[in-house]
């Protein structure tokens, strides 16, 4: 699938267990655990359901020594679930020793993710960092270099902050800072390069929380290296500031051809499900027409026509349906993703929407004949009527994904 005008940054492919992130496949999402690492049954039960919602890479928290000597269980524990997914280690302050002192975890993760800005100061954080990379070497693994504004190297900072301000005419403090960003994610990769670790072994991500700083950096970014880049706007927030502020970041990046995976960083809502950040992932790249992993619901906003709640009713149980079924679905019924609904509520829009879809319902508005004319394929099969209507047309969903996805080869 591929948008119009859209042409993507050529990137090298970096293979991580059975993903390949870059060159010619799909922009992956992932996503990250906050169970505590130490606990394996919470946090193998939480990359599965991680896994299920289709997340294609499961980043998890390695801090400590508790966390590190679990990994290997957990990854034991998700093998015998049958869930592939590789796991990605977030190192950050104590990653050499934790790989060193738990070669089980140095084995059992499919890539670390090294944060430059906390590996240490001077002498020492050179040692560490090419101590990480000789791990990553001698198990195959590749490495995101990931750069974080709020953990930037400030020694690099200010020494381009002091080049900076002897200019005959000095940059804008945000510019120094974004180039320190670029600068830390390429030295450091090209140092990594330098202790004999394969071009193909490094993505790289210079994460911001603000939308306009995240398009600026990672524009210059893609235009300096073809190594496959990491998106994602960091401490986006909770709720729809946090989505809509991904949304807008993310799109307009992926929409000029810049990334190769993608994970939406939002906080919970109270007893939240941590799945959201990979539907609202999922959502960005089917809307971009860039991928496609669910039937996507087709449904009218509502209005003075619409005043009975039914029709938004039914979207939702349909939504929620789809989107239930989809583990099962994705492996029996290939080419279910591209299927479309369409739940409309009037007769304004509704017949017409519900023939653009592959099967659609055009629900009474006010004051209108209370039938429900269903069309699938673009033609009028049947009206429905009466109080079984949802229970009805949900299972003429089902039929409809049965008799034009089934017994494909």
């Amino acid at each position: 699938m591929s948008t119009p005008n859209r042409k993507r940054h050529r990137t090298v492919p970096v293979k991580i267990a059975h993903v390949v992130v870059g060159g010619d496949a799909p922009v992956a999402v992932q996503s990250m655990t906050n169970t505590d690492t130490a606990d394996s049954k919470a946090t193998a039960r939480q990359v599965a359901r991680l896994a299920e919602a289709g997340s294609e890479l499961v980043r998890i928290t390695v801090n400590n020594a508790e966390a590190a000597s679990q990994v290997a269980d957990i990854r034991k524990r998700l093998d015998s679930m049958g869930i592939d997914t590789p796991l990605v280690g977030d190192f950050h302050f104590n990653g050499y020793k934790l790989l060193t002192d738990f070669p089980e975890c140095a084995a059992a993760l499919a890539k670390y993710r090294i944060n430059p800005g906390n590996v240490g100061r001077g002498q020492r954080g050179d040692d560490q960092f090419a101590g990480m990379i000789e791990i990553a070497r001698k198990y195959n693994k590749p490495v995101r270099i990931g750069v974080n504004w709020g953990s930037l190297d400030q020694e690099m900072l200010g020494r381009l902050m002091d080049e900076n301000a002897r200019l005959p005419e000095p940059k804008q403090p945000t510019e120094v800072m974004h180039e320190a960003l670029i600068r830390s994610a390429l030295e450091s990769a090209a140092r990594a390069e330098q202790l004999g670790l394969g071009h193909d072994r490094i993505i790289l991500s210079c994460k911001m929380s603000g939308v306009q700083d995240l398009i600026s950096i990672y524009r210059e970014l893609a235009s300096r290296c073809d190594y496959p880049l990491h998106l994602g706007l960091t401490e986006a927030g909770m709720g729809s500031k946090g989505i809509v502020a991904s949304t807008a970041a993310l799109a307009i990046l992926l929409q000029e051809g810049i990334g190769d995976t993608i994970r939406i960083s939002l906080t919970p809502e109270p007893g939240g499900s941590r799945t959201q950040e990979v539907t609202v992932a999922q959502e960005i790249l089917q809307s971009l027409e860039l991928r496609a992993f669910t039937p996507m619901v087709v449904a009218c906003p509502g209005c003075g026509r619409t005043t009975s709640t039914f029709f938004q009713q039914l979207a939702g149980e349909i939504q929620q349906h789809i989107r239930q079924q989809m583990p099962v679905w994705r492996q029996r019924y290939p080419g279910v993703e591209k299927m479309t609904v369409a739940v409309m509520g009037c007769v304004v829009n509704g017949p017409g929407e519900s023939k653009h879809a592959d099967i659609g319902i055009s629900l009474p508005g006010t004051g209108e004949t209370p039938v429900a004319p269903v069309y699938v394929n673009g033609e009028k099969t049947v009206t429905l009527k009466g109080d079984s209507i949802a229970r009805e047309f949900q299972q003429m969903v089902d039929d409809y994904v049965e008799t034009h996805y089934g017994n494909k080869p």
